[in-house]
């Protein structure tokens, strides 16, 4: 693979030059048709207008007095950008501010040439404003997966002052590119690529987006077409997916194929060190002191820029910006902190007398880590007490900004209150037409997360909020209430002022309001602030109502100040240690049931142990077999119906059932269960479901990992995944002997088992049903969600007496694919079967056979219909293997048909019976 690094070698066309001259090799950039996007400002301009894809409004001009025209013809408020259309280093950008200003860098670049033939064509667009993000992408010519956001410091010295540079540091993830504008960006360079490989350019390589984040939404000022410096040192020791992997599927167009995952809660910041002058005139050839320390910081990589080694082996400066030092932390603060204990180390040592010649900001990503909280706003009145909240804001006296107003009223008068504060503020009304309690509150969730809130002010919302919405906030949400609770708790401030009421019909002397935190006992959170007024003799429910409302805004106030703290911990961040360790105390009964001969199914340590040799397996004649598993979108229903524990059993069934097919006996299984929030109960029944599972199929439940984490799953949400191991005698792995002749029976499915549930889910609501509606194929079922949830079978206790005594050649688990795709795993490419006795569909594929209109073949492909096990017997030994099957408890046995010569051309499952 070649990896082209600067823009010139692309836009020059190396790349094309490469798969020409070296078509075996792979070449991670774009071709010279595609760096057009950095090789010419106009070309990109004019592509950015044509597709819609926001940007500067602009006009590009090959005549100097043309463009001087077209300037002097603005309004002089109007400030312009001038730029040089072709490369110019990074410099051929000019940012003057009057119109005068304007006039002469047209000149500069046009008439004096300035920046050569990269000026002959100009483009003179309007001045943005807003924060400025560096935003690159994997391309593979169809396709984008945008990289952490970065923002760099371009000026030579603190405080953004100085001459420009080539970048003096930067960090990742920029807190300014929240979720959703993340997700604008993607769509933004995903349409460029498309929009590019339908003019025959395919772009592949990274595509970098400057981004100006405007009030009226992100908009791009530019593209280059590789990594940026010094972007690049921070966002890619965030990458947690192999950087040659990802690579390696740009260059082969399968981007798609690759989960591209970056690293959670951890932040990159690196600190340019330059010799002292640049960017004007600087020293080189200093000796370099204190690279010895950044080898021994495992948080910490040093990447070298103007640096060589000298015939002794020191290393010496031989440029302006010498070094780009990188750490990487939790968080923004300690990614800075690792990297400046570096910096500080460093010397360029001064050969004529003492001190350094080394120069570094010390202010990278201060604004970033003195960001503001960012406050979301869930009302439905006319949100009264918002205002001082928001005039704290506009003053500084509350080092916060509202970024989110939420309403479940179309025209509270609070939403108005939001789109006063400027399109930057998202100002949304959230339907709750046909959505429970929780699915609105997830809704909200969304908003707000997409918003990138971090604390939430309820402030006269009426509806009571949900567990799942109080638990995934908690902490972080607070309500304001009109009395001194926990008197008078309860009650709504509507226009009939009943708590104020309330008040003056007790007789107390006193009333004001409460900001206390939102749990899910209704106004039973812990108390934050108080205010008191005092309750005159002549006061009325209105006069009273006048009091108190008066000092709720200060009263919120207050409250941020007071609860938000400046460090965060893990539990801060929405994951409960304590929940983790309870919930490992509750399910080790369960586990602790799974123990057979070779574990005792101990929870709690690193590892599980197995001991092979107890369990009657001799190492040099055992084949060890893996299996990996999900439930796939079955869970969707266990999470509508809260009926977690028969998914437990899929998820173990999903996996021994495919170890018995290898010949295997399962001998330990693991989990992994991941969640936004983690609800111990919920867990705990996903697990005991799990041991059942491992219970039946005989293997020991040895270990699991339960991960929580708030920013992969929306609050109520949880996947699970299985892993199981099995063992085998080297010499009866199947499938083995396979032939012609031998016969195919099959046992029965306990239903749909854990396949095809997307469209299963599909089918019921195109039906008008749910999950809660009496089953209409079977009415000894219950409910929909009742007869779904029927666990899958687990098939290992009634083989595994027909693998010890040989009988069998082969086996298919018939999972996703059907028996259509599934038998012809197990069978030589000169085989076919022949199935000639395929049961009736059971009622439950009868009915989704008859609501979607699928045919036998389509079916055969989709689902199970019936057969979840198909066994390939010797011919002589059916008789045997039926035996042995009934004694297992296995009334049900299908004579599905046998094995035939297949011809060339002709499929290798052949149903030769109608369902």
């Amino acid at each position: 693979m070649v990896v082209v690094g600067p823009e010139q070698p692309l836009v020059d066309g190396v790349t094309d030059a490469l798969a020409q001259e070296c078509p075996g090799v792979k070449v991670f950039g774009p071709t010279r048709a595609a760096a057009q996007l950095e090789a010419s400002k106009a070309f990109t301009k004019d592509f950015l207008q044509e597709h819609g894809i926001p940007t500067a409004k602009y006009r590009t001009f090959t005549s100097a007095p043309e463009a001087i025209a077209y300037v002097e013809s603005l309004d002089p408020s109007d400030r312009q950008v001038v730029k040089a259309s072709g490369l110019a280093a990074g410099k051929g950008v000019l940012l003057p501010t009057t119109k005068d200003e304007t006039i002469a860098a047209v000149k500069e670049i046009m008439s004096d040439r300035a920046f050569g033939a990269a000026g002959d064509t100009c483009v003179v667009e309007s001045y943005m404003t807003g924060p400025e993000a560096s935003c690159l992408a994997f391309c593979d010519g169809k396709t984008a997966v945008l990289m952490p956001a970065a923002q760099d410091h371009k000026r030579a010295l603190d405080n953004d002052a100085g001459l420009n540079t080539g970048g003096m540091g930067a960090y990742a993830p920029a807190p300014c590119v929240t979720p959703d504008l993340q997700e604008e960006i993607t769509a933004m360079c995903r349409k460029t690529v498309e929009k590019m490989a339908e003019r025959g350019a395919p772009y592949v390589g990274v595509l970098y987006a400057g981004m100006m984040l405007t009030p009226d939404g992100p908009s791009v000022l530019e593209f280059n077409c590789r990594f940026g410096d010094p972007e690049t040192q921070v966002v890619l020791p965030l990458l947690e997916t192999d950087l040659y992997e990802v690579m390696t599927a740009c260059c082969d167009g399968t981007l798609d194929n690759v989960d591209v995952r970056f690293r959670e809660n951890v932040s990159a910041a690196t600190v340019v060190c330059a010799a002292k002058g640049y960017p004007e005139t600087y020293p080189k050839g200093m000796e370099i002191t204190g690279l010895g320390i950044a080898t021994d910081a495992g948080d910490v990589k040093v990447y070298h820029a103007g640096t060589k080694l000298d015939e002794e082996g020191i290393t010496r400066c031989s440029g302006g910006r010498v070094l780009a030092v990188t750490g990487r932390g939790p968080d923004l603060a300690g990614a800075l902190a690792a990297s400046y204990r570096v910096v500080k180390q460093i010397s360029f040592r001064n050969p004529n007398g003492p001190g350094s010649l080394m120069h570094y900001r010390t202010d990278i990503a201060k604004g970033a880590v003195r960001k503001k909280l960012r406050l979301g706003i869930l009302g439905s009145t006319r949100g009264t007490a918002l205002v001082p909240v928001i005039e704290a804001c506009a003053n500084g006296t509350l080092h916060a900004e509202i970024v989110a107003v939420v309403s479940n009223r179309s025209k509270a008068l609070i939403l108005e209150k939001g789109r006063g504060m400027g399109p930057t503020v998202i100002s949304k009304f959230v339907s709750s037409k046909g959505l429970t309690r929780e699915q609105y509150d997830a809704e909200c969730t969304s908003v707000l997360v997409g918003a990138g809130v971090e604390y939430v002010l309820l402030v006269g919302y009426m509806r009571i909020l949900s567990r799942e919405f109080t638990d995934y906030w908690s902490g972080r949400c607070i309500n304001v209430h009109p009395s001194l609770l926990p008197k008078h708790a309860g009650g709504m401030d509507l226009a009939v002022s009943i708590v104020h009421q309330a008040v003056i019909d007790a007789k107390e002397t006193k009333s004001g309001c409460t900001i206390h935190e939102v749990t899910e006992q209704v106004d039973g959170g812990p108390i934050v602030v108080q205010k008191v007024v005092a309750v005159d003799a002549s006061d009325t429910a209105e006069t009273l109502k006048a009091k108190v409302q008066a000092l709720e805004g200060v009263a919120f106030i207050e409250a941020i100040h007071k609860n938000c703290k400046t460090t965060v911990s893990y539990s801060d961040a929405g994951v409960s240690i304590d929940a983790g360790n309870s919930l490992v105390e509750l399910i080790k009964p369960a586990c602790k049931a799974t123990r057979r001969p070779g574990c005792d199914a101990d929870l709690g340590g690193f590892g599980g142990l197995f001991d092979l040799a107890a369990s009657g397996y001799k190492s040099e004649d055992t084949i060890l077999i893996g299996a990996t598993d999900g439930v796939g979108t079955k869970l969707r229903i266990a999470h509508a119906t809260k009926k977690h524990e028969s998914v437990g059993i899929d998820l173990v069934a999903m996996c021994v059932n495919d170890l018995i097919v290898a010949g295997g006996e399962p001998l330990f299984f693991l989990d992994y269960f991941a969640t936004g929030k983690l609800d111990i109960e919920e867990a705990a029944s996903v697990v005991r479901g799990i041991a059942e599972g491992c219970r039946q199929a005989g293997c020991g439940l040895i270990g699991g990992e339960t991960a929580e984490m708030p920013s992969m799953y929306a609050p109520g949400d949880y996947d699970v995944a299985g892993f199981s191991v099995g063992a085998v005698k080297r010499n009866n792995v199947l499938p083995k002997d396979v032939a012609v002749g031998n016969v195919l029976l099959g046992l029965p499915s306990s239903g749909i088992h854990s396949n095809g549930f997307s469209l299963v889910r599909k089918l019921i609501k195109r039906a008008n049903l749910d999950y809660g509606s009496p089953c209409p194929w079977d009415q000894n079922a219950g409910t929909i969600g009742d007869s779904l949830l029927t666990p899958t079978k687990i098939y290992v206790g009634c083989c595994l007496p027909l693998l010890k005594s040989g009988l069998l050649t082969g086996l298919a688990h018939i999972t996703g694919g059907g028996l259509l795709e599934n038998l012809p795993r197990s069978l030589p490419s000169h085989i076919k079967a022949n199935i000639t006795g395929h049961p009736s569909l059971p009622s439950v594929f009868g009915w989704m056979k008859q609501t979607s209109g699928l045919d036998d073949s389509e079916m055969l492909r989709t689902f199970n219909c019936g057969v979840g096990l198909v066994l390939i017997v010797k011919n002589e030994s059916v008789d045997t293997a039926k035996e042995l099957l009934h004694e297992a408890g296995e009334d049900v046995i299908y004579d599905l048909g046998e094995l035939v010569d297949r011809r060339d051309g002709e499929e290798q499952v052949e149903v030769n019976t109608l369902l």
